[in-house]
């Protein structure tokens, strides 16, 4: 599961994403377990729920290049793209409104795009959360 955001942007709506995985980092009792993994440039935290083992992800890159440390925690935890959640923000939806999509384009999302070109694939689901237009 993968937060997409601007990496030292903390807090703001374009980072969404990394927010909503320091929320389930909490929920699954890991949010003390994240650690930097330098071989994909990302914080990333081990967790298990409801018999899946789970990688969460959070890039330590612009939004632009988030694609280069999803694929690289792909490659390395042996997961293909149908096995990737991207969890990231959606301008069209309202604020705090959330949408699952499997596969399609980018619509317009950078870290997004950036994910179905490193992966050569677009095949990964996304949880857009809504942010709204300023």
């Amino acid at each position: 599961v993968a937060g997409l955001g601007n990496y030292g942007l903390r807090g703001t709506r374009h980072s969404v994403g990394m927010a909503v995985l320091d929320r389930l980092a909490r929920q699954l009792l890991v949010a003390e377990g994240w650690r930097v993994d330098r071989r994909c440039c990302a914080d990333v935290a081990l967790a298990a729920a409801h018999g899946l083992e789970l990688v969460l992800l959070k890039p330590r890159r612009f939004m632009n290049l988030n694609g280069l440390s999803v694929a690289s925690a792909a490659k390395i935890y042996s997961l293909g793209p149908e096995d990737i959640y991207l969890v990231h923000d959606d301008l069209d939806k309202a604020l705090g409104k959330v949408a699952i999509k499997l596969g399609g384009s980018a619509r317009g999302h950078n870290g997004v795009r950036s994910c179905i070109s490193a992966l050569h694939s677009n095949e990964m689901t996304r949880l857009r959360v809504g942010i709204g237009r300023p």
